[in-house]
């Protein structure tokens, strides 16, 4: 059984989906349909920039979601008929802002409510920022986190962003305090501790302002039941309404992303494929040190390297 799952944020780059956009009608028309959701061309900035500008939060969101539906409704409409070549999914899971990506697959949201939801996402993570940071902590032993969270929390708030897999967490907070994590991780027998080149603390209290300004932007949008499980990041618990799933844009601003567990439940479940839907394979990547046994597929390998070309 296939799961279905979308990038977040940092998958972005400059040319993404320009090229299915030029053989699939079904892709260009949806970044036709971004495009007029937004009052802005953000299919010229996704493929041909400049970087500085498609990276800011407010654009990156809603090109990468604009991508991912691209990709999806690409193969929908060219390959495999009313699902993919792969089968219907037994879940869709995206990682942080692929929720989004997710719902609209999943059936749960309209494309131009989610474009528009993204970028008003995008404004209020920014503006709610103030002096946040994030970190990768990579090798770092299960049993020493609390103390590196220790660490940090002297300096200020502080708290485990991502669980991306074994190994590998993403830390989030006050740049004070990630700073010093970030310093002490290898410490600790980490292998690194990298500060990363952005400047908001996401999935921490840091987003509560934005939390609640998504709240109102959420109020009147219309939500409707997953066509398959979709699953919570926090905690990968299975999100079967549109209300559970608009509770869930809220949630994830203020708490972590647990990939590991979100996989190891679908794997549990049944789950033995893992198609990741969007631009880059950081999520296959992810998968495959999470569980070794499953087949990945990354659907950026079938549309932009591997030269095949799908009819119009």
């Amino acid at each position: 059984m296939p799961a279905y799952i979308y990038p977040g944020q940092g998958s972005q780059s400059v040319g993404m989906g320009r090229a299915l956009a030029a053989v699939s009608a079904a892709a260009a028309a949806v970044w036709a349909e971004a495009d007029d959701a937004l009052g802005e061309p953000i299919s010229g900035l996704a493929w041909e920039g400049p970087a500085n500008e498609l990276d800011l939060t407010v654009n990156a969101q809603p090109a990468l979601l604009a991508a991912s539906i691209a990709a999806q409704r690409a193969l929908q409409g060219t390959l495999g008929g009313a699902t993919s070549p792969y089968g219907a999914p037994s879940f869709y899971a995206g990682h942080s802002m692929g929720q989004y990506s997710a719902m609209v697959a999943a059936g749960v949201l309209d494309l131009g409510d989610a474009v528009r939801l993204v970028r008003e996402r995008g404004r209020l993570m920014q503006v709610s920022s103030g002096d946040g940071a994030m970190a990768a902590i990579i090798g770092l032993p299960d049993e020493r986190e609390a103390e590196l969270i220790a660490i940090g929390a002297a300096e200020g708030i502080i708290t485990v962003a991502n669980r991306n897999s074994p190994g590998q967490i993403v830390i989030s907070g006050q740049r004070a305090a990630v700073e010093a994590a970030a310093a002490a991780a290898r410490d600790l027998g980490a292998r690194r501790g990298m500060v990363l080149p952005v400047s908001v603390a996401a999935h921490s209290s840091l987003m509560s302002d934005a939390a609640e300004g998504m709240r109102q932007a959420l109020a009147d949008v219309s939500f409707r039941a997953p066509t398959a499980p979709l699953l919570a990041n926090a905690d990968a618990m299975v999100l079967s309404d549109g209300e559970a799933c608009r509770d869930e844009l809220i949630d994830h601003l203020t708490r972590g992303v647990d990939w590991v567990t979100a996989v190891q439940t679908m794997v549990a479940a049944g789950t033995d494929t893992f198609v990741e839907i969007g631009p880059g394979k950081v999520l296959t990547g992810l998968v495959r040190r999470i569980d070794k046994n499953v087949t990945t597929v990354a659907i950026d390998d079938i549309t932009t390297e591997s030269g095949l070309e799908l009819p119009a």
